[in-house]
């Protein structure tokens, strides 16, 4: 398995990977999850995939040869003369359709499922920074001020800070440190999420980016946040208060009386309605 995530802010983009593979408890291994395609000053695009690895590395390769239909009549769409990232992510589902179409009854015959999991984002020169997530049949939804992050692969163990941290107005260094901290918290609980990490920030509207890292586990930074997050969580939990049964006035009790004795009755009287 893995884990994937990718913000969009009006700062920027980031995007975070991790880089196992995991077929068995024995058969654990290292692969990028992560490409970028770059022309700098004419388009900057990530790819983020989780799934099935055949499927993903497949879907990676024919990407670049990949093309549509113009439907103004023009040569072909490829992401590399495409004139919107909606366009470019029109390639990527015929890409995904493309790898269907040559392999799904043949993986089918064998008990294996077409699963693959993509994030496309990034910016082509006249039009804004957009992102999506894009499914096993080709088909795509865009993030939105209101959903401004997409994550594929073991999505929960990372998605409460990123619901309570990020919105478009989150600066890029801070968005690429909770993108970091929801990757730890996703180790930490985990066993098929693992190091190293691929991580690339993009700043709004320069059409290329030299802000491109591998994070491994001597990195200090991500040894200093993997330490730091465990120990401020643990004196976050300590400064509030145990729950108590009294309802006495020093304390604030975890269920006051009379919810209490509802409980109890609702408990001997299965049929009586609490309100």
């Amino acid at each position: 398995m893995t884990y994937c995530v990718a913000i969009k802010l009006n700062a920027g983009l980031v995007f975070l990977s991790d880089s196992r593979t995991n077929a068995g408890l024995d058969q654990i291994s290292t692969f990028r999850k992560m490409i970028v395609y770059e022309k700098p000053g004419d388009r900057f695009m990530c790819l983020l995939s989780a799934g099935n690895l055949s499927i993903s590395q497949s879907v990676r390769e024919i990407l670049q040869v990949e093309q549509i239909k113009n439907s103004e009549g023009g040569e072909p769409i490829t992401i590399w003369n495409a004139k919107s990232m909606f366009d470019a992510a029109r390639v990527l589902g015929a890409a995904v359709r493309h790898v269907h179409e040559r392999d799904a009854a043949s993986l089918h015959a064998a008990g294996v499922d077409f699963n693959v999991s993509l994030i496309f984002g990034g910016q082509i020169n006249g039009e804004g920074m957009r992102l999506f997530q894009v499914y096993s049949a080709g088909n795509f939804i865009e993030a939105t001020p209101e959903t401004p992050y997409f994550q594929v692969g073991e999505s929960k163990y990372g998605k409460p800070v990123l619901d309570r941290v990020i919105t478009p107005d989150t600066p890029l260094d801070e968005a690429a440190k909770c993108a970091l901290v929801s990757m730890d918290s996703t180790l930490k609980s985990n066993l098929s999420v693992g190091l190293p990490l691929d991580m690339v920030v993009y700043q709004a509207d320069t059409l290329e980016t030299d802000r491109v890292m591998c994070i491994d586990e001597q990195n200090p930074y991500f040894q200093m946040l993997h330490n730091n997050w465990g120990l401020k969580l643990r004196e976050v939990f300590d400064s509030i208060e145990d729950p108590t049964w009294d309802g006495s006035a020093t304390s604030v009790p975890l269920m006051a009386t009379t919810r209490r004795n509802q409980v109890l009755r609702k408990i001997s009287n299965p049929n009586e309605r609490l309100i």
